[in-house]
């Protein structure tokens, strides 16, 4: 990176983490802008933690049922997402509801993938959904986590065909192949300061747009699910 620093990624997980695995396999790239730090599961079972280790990633575990209420359990993750101290945290895939007082933490640095074009079909059972409603196309999108579940300002978006015959199962399986490729592309472009939260909007460095109030940085323009970056 031409002694330019990388910037650190903590992560966390409930399940699986292939979104995890995805931003671990772009950041072996020298050139990507970040490197991961540490990832954070939930649940001590989580597969993604021994995928983790077996990739030489930092690995915690910071079991929900060891604590006695929600409160004692987030204080606990934020307290090991502070030792990692990132530049960025990245929600891949966890499934607790953050506080305000979490997301407030890290305003601006917390992003999340979601398995919707949003927004369209916020919250769980996406695929279904999308089904039900009778759409000809499905997507996912990366964004940035506020204190309104899955309604941040969006970073980057990905789109597929729903096909004839589809299932939630077969939908899901293919979308998570595009999960795949846009999560480090999002990523990339918020640790390039290409795109990032002010005022509790997406912005993207390069337009002739009025700068927000008080932003000595060079423009800025709305990022909007139609203004998408490729």
């Amino acid at each position: 990176m031409n002694g330019i620093r990388r910037q650190r990624i903590a992560i966390l997980i409930s399940g699986r983490g292939t979104n995890m695995t995805a931003l671990a396999a772009a950041c072996m790239d020298p050139t990507y802008p970040g490197q991961i730090v540490g990832v954070i599961a939930n649940h001590a079972d989580a597969p993604g933690l021994e995928t983790a280790e077996r990739s030489g990633l930092t690995a915690i575990a910071v079991e929900q049922s060891a604590f006695a209420d929600r409160a004692k359990h987030e204080a606990a993750v934020l307290k090991a997402l502070d030792d990692l101290k990132p530049d960025v945290v990245c929600l891949a895939g966890y499934m607790r509801i953050l506080s305000e007082g979490f997301v407030r933490h890290y305003t601006g640095r917390l992003i999340n993938i979601h398995p919707s074009l949003l927004p369209l079909f916020p919250g769980l059972d996406t695929h279904r959904r999308a089904l039900a409603t009778g759409m000809r196309v499905h997507g996912c999108t990366v964004h940035f986590v506020t204190d309104r579940m899955d309604e941040g300002p969006i970073i980057a978006q990905a789109a597929i065909a729903i096909e004839p015959g589809d299932t939630a199962e077969t939908l899901a399986e293919r979308l998570l192949r595009a999960e795949h490729r846009l999560y480090p592309h999002a990523l990339r472009l918020v640790l390039d300061g290409t795109v990032r939260m002010v005022s509790g909007r997406a912005i993207v460095k390069g337009s002739r747009a009025p700068a927000a109030p008080g932003d000595d940085d060079p423009p800025y323009i709305l990022v909007s699910p139609e203004a998408r970056r490729g």
